[in-house]
């Protein structure tokens, strides 16, 4: 499948959303809260919520942290109003960057945002320019031992759009809505996932073949990725394990 997200298997494979668990669960917490403002607090009726719970538990976060946030949603508990806005911008090489946040001060965050560009080397965007490319998808990494009949007969019958070799996994597509169904299906399937989460891919793929261009792009993503109000990354680069490797070395 072309256009998926190349920075999620990244993540996935350099351990950068378990490196600050507390972080990670802070902006968890958020996504909950604003999912059950918006929609409600039942997760039978309110989908975008259920992910978000769904995306909780499977990073180990609390039954009781969890229960926490919906009520903060849903007005139960004390908490911040929390604004949703996409920015867009460009990583060096002309990579196209889409940044999710969730912010209390929009002000505060946006001045967070150019600063990262600024000293980095890339640049904002205007809201649009690349979002075009952009569309929702849920991705899913089977740990690459298991065979390709067996991913693609439990993916399909589940529901997944497609079953592709990513490196040494197989990288499963579905529509987001149903991607921690089909997570589960294949785990009932007796397959190894590595990872789930509903993300965004581009139709728009740029090849990344040259070390320094490499490393400041991983660089860029983790600094807009550390920033507490940013809730995720996403981007049109793709990059071959080997050069991942020398990066990291």
């Amino acid at each position: 499948m072309s256009g998926h997200s190349k920075w999620a298997t990244i993540k996935h494979k350099k351990g950068a959303a378990d490196k600050a668990r507390g972080k990670l669960f802070a902006k968890l917490a958020r996504q909950i809260e604003v999912a059950a403002r918006d929609g409600g607090g039942d997760v039978n009726s309110n989908a975008t919520l259920r992910t978000m719970v769904q995306k909780a538990k499977q990073s180990q976060m609390t039954n009781d942290a969890i229960d926490r946030a919906v009520k903060r949603g849903i007005g139960d508990d004390d908490g911040a109003v929390y604004e949703s806005i996409m920015y867009e911008g460009y990583a060096p090489g002309g990579v196209a960057l889409m940044i999710d946040v969730l912010t209390d001060n929009r002000n505060r965050t946006g001045a967070e945002i150019r600063n990262i560009f600024a000293k980095m080397g890339g640049s904002m965007a205007e809201p649009g320019a690349v979002g075009w490319q952009f569309g929702r998808k849920g991705l899913i990494l089977v740990e690459g031992a298991a065979s390709e009949d067996d991913v693609m007969l439990a993916a399909l019958d589940a529901g997944a759009e497609d079953i592709s070799r990513d490196g040494d996994a197989w990288r499963v597509t579905t529509e987001p809505a149903i991607v921690f169904d089909v997570r589960d299906a294949l785990e009932a399937a007796g397959l190894a996932i590595s990872s789930a989460d509903s993300t965004m891919v581009s139709s728009t793929m740029i090849a990344i073949t040259d070390t320094d261009d490499a490393r400041k792009i991983l660089r860029i993503m983790d600094a807009l990725e550390d920033n507490d109000d940013v809730q995720d990354v996403y981007s049109n680069f793709d990059m071959s394990d080997e050069l991942l490797e020398s990066v990291e070395a």
